[in-house]
């Protein structure tokens, strides 16, 4: 039988896939939220938009389809722009640098004191906790404080520091509609060695998907909360850890990432622990850089922990 040959004619339907899928990735930002939230619910799993190209070029190869290979270099250069960067070194550590841990260790966890021990072997300078809850916190206290002495608690967020913590407080991030009790929010000055900088642990409201799409009103409203803030703190230098139930891309968090800098090395997909999709336990800084990000091995815990290393200016 004789080799199918390369064809401009056959494909058509290819290439508008992958024109389509181009657009979407550089124009996510114009899709509706209006309906189900169906924009954030795109920017979750927009770099899972990558493997729709990598199904689009198999397709195009088995059919010989010219056209469709030459329309593919439109999403593959866009996906390369907004995701490539990822994939680089996060660089050598510089002199003003701290390590950070933030994992959301579950409030169902049955081993707090391993938790708390695989946590420690980052060796991290802070170390921020979200589902903290009463019976556990003596757990987390005395495994953490021989080398993290200064800790905070508020509600069932937490911090846990190797340098001394001062003016923690609570963070009124609640949504309105919510009528119980409900804490989920801290501030705190970390005296590092290189100067004082604020430090905002946080967890945002969960999120949902269902056949009505994405539930995110109370989620968008903590994390406009946050972004007030962030913004009238008065120190220069910030560091938010938190599990924000949103991707850096999800438009929903833009009063976060319209402030600070997020990281632009490492994917550190963190949940759900036994099969991760995305990154919603996130580390970002503001007058100071995210230089990478990397997931740690699973805990006791639905997410997996997540740190990061950030360069102080």
């Amino acid at each position: 039988m004789a080799q199918r040959r390369w064809s401009w004619a056959r494909g058509r339907v290819l290439a508008g896939s992958a024109v389509l899928t181009a657009g979407l990735l550089v124009f996510h930002r114009l899709v509706p939220n209006s309906v189900g939230r169906a924009g954030s619910l795109l920017e979750v799993f927009l770099p899972w938009l990558g493997l729709v190209v990598v199904v689009l070029l198999v397709v195009a190869l088995l059919r010989r389809s010219a056209t469709a290979l030459v329309a593919l270099l439109l999403p593959a250069v866009a996906w390369t722009y907004l995701f490539g960067g990822l994939f680089l070194p996060a660089g050598e550590s510089g002199p003003r640098e701290l390590v950070v841990v933030q994992h959301n260790v579950s409030d169902v966890n049955t081993d707090p004191a391993g938790t708390a021990r695989a946590l420690a072997a980052a060796r991290p300078d802070l170390i921020a906790l979200q589902e903290v809850v009463p019976a556990a916190l003596p757990v987390y206290g005395r495994t953490l404080a021989r080398e993290y002495p200064y800790h905070a608690v508020r509600g069932t967020v937490g911090l846990w520091s190797r340098h001394p913590l001062t003016g923690a407080r609570a963070l009124d991030i609640k949504p309105r509609d919510i009528t119980e009790p409900w804490s989920r929010g801290l501030r705190a000055v970390v005296r590092t060695p290189y100067g004082e900088v604020a430090a905002y642990v946080a967890h945002l409201p969960s999120v949902r998907v269902g056949a009505g799409g994405l539930t995110s009103a109370r989620r968008d409203e903590s994390a406009g909360l946050l972004g007030e803030a962030v913004a009238a703190e008065p120190l220069g230098t910030v560091i938010l850890l938190g599990d924000l139930n949103g991707t850096v891309d999800d438009r929903g968090l833009s009063p976060l990432t319209s402030r600070m800098n997020v990281a632009r090395r490492g994917f550190a997909f963190s949940f759900p622990a036994g099969l991760p999709l995305a990154r919603i336990d996130q580390v970002m800084a503001r007058s100071a850089t995210v230089t990478g990000i990397r997931a740690l091995p699973a805990t006791g815990s639905d997410h997996l922990p997540v740190t990061a290393r950030i360069t102080l200016r």
